[in-house]
């Protein structure tokens, strides 16, 4: 037996797991069935009769044929209409004598379980498009509700990745059995994740826990993932009440409940049930911004409808823009719902909405229609306030008195107890409740529930947040940075009267400083310069400035325009209009719909509008999970500066994180709301600093990706023409996919991948040349895949090759000005002409021609690496011991250049003993491995070492054509037709035997590379070389590298 754990082994492993939890376990093959059907048709027949016992048989049939015909419909339509069938029943009509009738006749009975039939089956075979036989089907009375595709633990090629990849291509080969998938499962055993049919791989997530306890989730057991998700009640939990349709326009998402939103979601049910018997506070509900706060309220008001009998639910927000925002996610999820939500436009149209119902509605307000009475407006009990982000000040329940005016100010938070007494109210957050804040526990109760930030990132349902200062590119004044701090402190301050108009004063300073026309200046041009060097090309480009204020912002937006006014379409302004504005602002800021045209364009990845200047406006629940990029020139603090930075935590695609780039100092201000993120949060999150995390695990990704392509000359990339970049990226996809083992690929896919995004973080710290390298080896990683993607045996035509390059290397390069250094010879020039090393070594600029020397030299060297043996070896170690010497500071530049320039000598020298004993380059080097041992010399005459070189290289040359570098076998024949020739000629003489290995390599070196011999020549006239790009090091200097985002 084999010694691996396959995938059979796993498979079969899981099935026995399921056999514990109570599943019938069937074995495809075994059973009599049509492969051309998805059902497990004895099942579901038995199933249907089972719980619908008093239903005609018509009205049974009626029910199977809508099963299995669906009218002609995109894949996600039909499988929302099952999903409509699995967790509300199917509507039928029948004839009770001549009287027609409606019913619904129901697939599950999810009141009591162990009336249902829970089967998993392995090897279901399923004829469509071709014949697939998917690993594990779970079956709910006979019904294929869950897909599962497993990989074995033990094969290093193959991972839960690939199941993905599996499981799309199952849909297009049998999309009829995706009809009824509920979830698709991938697993591995070390990664187990859960998602739907139109998940992409990012949102397939862990389930990580069996009871809802977050403790010890950071490494999942595969065990408390299917125990987790898969015991019978739950199951039927997740299907009925945590699987809804978000209609997104045209398209519809299907969305699976992570683990987070599940338990929480369930234990607010809970705590809301206690509340309505005892006072009303339902509690907090905080999960971290990004985590799908919005899709839990939803999943939340679902269950309301069953728990405590079709309550009307009121949900507050506190602004405009966010009542919109949360109305129009529970109004895309209005099936799932089986309601739609209403907007009261004012308190008269909020209290006649109240009163004409008993029960049932879902009403959208905002806080601001409470204010305007305290009268009540319903004494109903039956009526639960869902309060979105219910940490803001305004919750106050005390009431406070103007001391100049002596009128008494009644906090929000009480006016809304007043005017609703006898409802239950919950309270939702993306940022935790601060500790100073008393009022908002008093209004809603304590926690329910804490989903942190930490967990989220681990998790994967947000990304991490990075923070670069840049506040020095702005060579602000210690005065102005006074007053900045100055601005946290009235910040940190309860703002009374007093406070208040000393911050007015204090803001009127901090506008004039912040808006000097200087300072823009040198804002915009920073950002310009970041934003296109570094992020304009990561992802899809967008990127938000947050303004001091509305002033600032027009300023930034004219400024920025002044400078690339091609950009009218790439940037907008949102804020809020003002009576006062100027007329030339009203047709930038525009009226609501050119806001709303203006939001649609920011969310869409394709549209042309990159930037977005805000003030306010959409820092608080406006999700575009692509923006990677945050410019802040606004001091913020607490909740609204945590609010702010998550509009960058969004999970998308190979998003890495967010960046948010600093100019205005809120690092302090970023540590102190940390503190109210739990002391996990304040551990792993008060240092996201790119210097320090995301630099150095690029350095340690660059790193090993040069180790990789070791043997491989690349310096073409750096310092060629675009078409040299292009040949040597097409040289680069054959090495990498020419490799005897196929995981080196698949392991250097996933480290350029690392190298890339971590690249995408901190761009901005690294130098030009390393920038090149990780363009290389990202252009390399792109085409690998998309070779290996194009399907078995589909070559990539030339012209399409080239198209791609020439796409990579646009996005890819940023060139600075070149510098020509050799404007003055016009002729073209080698290494070898004594003219060109004199004129390197007069160069006033020591720095540049030593990393010239370097890069030249490193050229030559290489191009004995792959011919000579023996040199290759010899000049590699001077030229490392130099270099070595040079960069421990035992060497000054002049004496590097002069070590550099004898080793050129050398190398000339070298060149020249193959004329003089008239010997081709390549014969040379066959006479080098010959003579390597010094004593070869005093037992063979030279004239015999010469023939046994022509004879060498003429054998070899005769045999060329052999496929040596692909089979075995011809490398043997190769090895014995020398062992043979060398044998003839006595050689090597006895106690030498090392010799013939050296003679063997330099035929195997010559066989794999048989078109040397050609001078390898550096035209400079045809191209400048910039100082950037001769910055070649052919050696690695050690360097300590930290683990990307490793915890202290």
């Amino acid at each position: 037996m084999s010694g691996f754990y396959t995938e059979a082994d796993y498979e079969n492993s899981v099935i026995e797991l399921f056999e514990n939890m109570g599943y019938r376990h069937v074995y495809a093959p075994d059973l009599d069935r049509d492969f051309r059907s998805p059902l497990y048709e004895d099942e579901l027949e038995e199933a249907i009769h089972r719980l619908n016992p008093n239903m005609p048989e018509d009205a049974i049939e009626d029910a199977l044929y809508k099963l299995k015909n669906f009218e002609n419909a995109e894949l996600v339509q039909k499988n929302a209409l099952f999903m409509d069938y699995l967790q509300h029943g199917i509507e039928v009509r029948y004839f009770v004598g001549n009287e027609e009738r409606s019913d619904l006749v129901y697939l599950v009975d999810y009141k009591n379980p162990d009336r249902n039939s829970f089967v998993i089956a392995n090897q279901w075979s399923f004829t469509e498009n071709s014949t697939k036989r998917p690993d594990v089907l779970l079956s709910l009375n006979g019904l294929p509700v869950v897909l599962m595709e497993l990989k074995s633990p033990s094969r290093e090629e193959t991972d839960a990745s690939e199941a993905y990849t599996q499981i799309r291509n199952y849909m297009h080969e049998i999309p009829s059995m995706f009809i009824y998938y509920c979830i698709c499962v991938m697993s591995d055993q070390l990664t187990s994740k859960a998602g739907t049919i139109t998940s992409g791989e990012d949102r397939f997530m862990e389930w990580k826990t069996k009871d809802g306890n977050y403790e010890n989730t950071q490494h999942a057991q595969f065990d408390t993932f299917f125990e987790g998700m898969f015991m019978k009640e739950r199951l039927l939990d997740i299907i009925k009440n945590f699987i809804c349709f978000s209609n997104e326009g045209i398209k519809q998402a299907k969305i699976l409940a992570g683990y987070h939103q599940y338990f929480a979601v369930r234990k607010a049910i809970e705590s809301t049930k206690r509340a309505t018997v005892t006072d009303g506070k339902g509690g907090v509900f905080w999960h971290t911004q990004g985590s799908g706060k919005s899709l839990s309220m939803v999943f939340y008001a679902h269950l309301l409808q069953e728990a405590l009998d079709s309550p009307t639910i009121v949900v507050i927000t506190d602004r405009n823009d966010l009542d919109d925002q949360l109305y129009g996610q529970f109004a895309k999820c209005k099936e799932f719902l089986r309601q739609e939500p209403i907007h009261a436009e004012s308190r008269e149209n909020l209290k006649s909405l109240l009163a004409g119902r008993r029960a049932n509605g879902i009403i959208f307000t905002t806080m601001q229609k409470f204010e305007e009475s305290h009268e009540a407006l319903s004494e109903r009990n039956n009526i639960i306030v869902m309060a979105d982000e219910a940490h803001r000040g305004q919750y106050g329940l005390a009431e406070t008195v103007d001391a100049k005016t002596g009128k008494i100010k009644i906090g929000t938070a009480r006016i809304i107890r007043n005017t609703l007494p006898n409802a239950t109210y919950i309270g939702f957050t993306g940022t935790p409740i601060s500790s100073k804040d008393r009022s908002t526990r008093e209004v809603f109760g304590d926690y329910i529930d804490i989903y942190d930030m930490t967990q989220a990132v681990e998790d994967g349902a947000t990304r991490p947040v990075y923070y670069e200062s840049r506040v020095i590119k702005l060579n602000l004044d210690e005065d102005t940075l006074k007053l900045i701090d100055s601005e946290y402190d009235i910040m940190a301050e309860n703002a009374d009267g007093e406070v208040v108009e000393k911050s007015k004063r204090e803001l009127g300073k901090m506008e004039a400083v912040l808006g000097n026309d200087n300072t823009i200046n040198s804002l915009v041009c920073d950002i310009l310069d970041h934003y296109e060097n570094n992020r304009e090309n990561l992802l899809t480009g967008k990127a938000m400035i947050v303004a001091y204020s509305r002033p600032i912002a027009m300023k930034i937006y004219e400024r920025i325009l002044e400078l690339r006014p091609a950009w009218t379409e790439k940037v907008g302004v949102v804020m809020t209009s003002g009576n006062n504005d100027p007329e030339e602002w009203r047709k930038i800021i525009g009226n609501k719909h050119h806001k709303d045209e203006l939001a649609k364009k920011f969310k869409d990845n394709n549209s042309p509008m990159k930037i977005a200047i805000v003030v306010d406006m959409w820092l608080t629940g406006f999700d575009v999970p692509s923006l990677a990029t945050m410019y802040v020139y606004k001091p913020m603090s607490g909740h609204n500066l945590m609010q702010a930075i998550a509009r960058v935590n969004r999970v998308f695609r190979d998003k890495e994180g967010g960046l948010v780039v600093d100019y205005v100092g809120i690092a302090s201000a970023l540590k102190q709301a940390m503190n109210d993120y739990t002391s996990r949060d304040k551990k792993n999150y008060g240092d996201t600093d790119v210097a320090k995390v995301a630099y150095p695990k690029f350095l340690e990704k660059l790193s090993v990706c040069r180790d990789m392509f070791h043997g491989y000359d690349y310096s073409k990339f750096i310092g060629g023409t675009d078409l040299e970049r292009a040949k040597t990226i097409s040289g680069a996809v054959n090495f990498i996919m020419d490799r005897e083992k196929a995981d080196d690929k698949d392991s250097f896919v996933k480290e350029a991948l690392m190298l890339h995004q971590a690249l995408s973080l901190c761009s901005s710290l690294v130098d030009e040349e390393s920038r090149f390298e990780a363009a290389f080896f990202e252009s390399v990683r792109v085409l690998v895949l998309r070779l290996t993607n194009t399907g078995v045996g589909k070559k990539i035509s030339l012209p399409e090759m080239n198209a791609r390059i020439n796409e990579l290397l646009k996005q890819s390069i940023k060139s600075d000005g070149v510098i020509n250094l050799f404007s003055d010879i016009k002729e073209e020039f080698s290494l070898f002409d004594p003219k060109f090393l004199e004129e390197v070594a007069n160069m006033k600029e020591k720095n540049l021609a030593v990393e010239l020397l370097k890069k030249l030299i490193a050229e030559q060297v290489s191009v004995y690496r792959r011919t000579n043996v023996v040199k290759s070896e010899k000049f590699s170690e001077i030229m490392q011991r130099s270099l070595n010497a040079y960069l421990n500071g035992m060497l000054t530049n002049e004496e590097v250049i002069e070590e550099m320039l004898n080793l050129a000598k050398q190398i000339a020298a070298a060149k020249k003993e193959g004329d003089q004993l008239g010997l081709t380059a390549d014969e040379l080097a066959f006479y080098d491995a010959l003579t390597k041992p010094q004593a070869i010399k005093d037992f063979y005459e030279n004239e015999e070492l010469i023939a046994i070189t022509k004879e060498l290289a003429d054998t070899l040359r005769r045999n060329k054509t052999i496929d040596w570098q692909k089979r075995e076998s011809a490398r043997a024949k190769m090895r014995m037709l020398i062992k043979k020739l060398l044998k003839k000629h006595k050689y090597p003489p006895e106690g030498m035997e090392d010799a013939v290995q050296t003679v063997m390599t330099q035929c195997e070196l010559w066989t794999d590379n048989n078109d040397m011999g050609e001078e390898k020549v550096v035209n400079f006239r045809d191209k400048s070389i910039s100082y950037e790009q001769s910055n070649y090091a052919p050696m690695m200097v050690a360097e300590s590298t930290a683990t990307y985002g490793e915890k202290n």
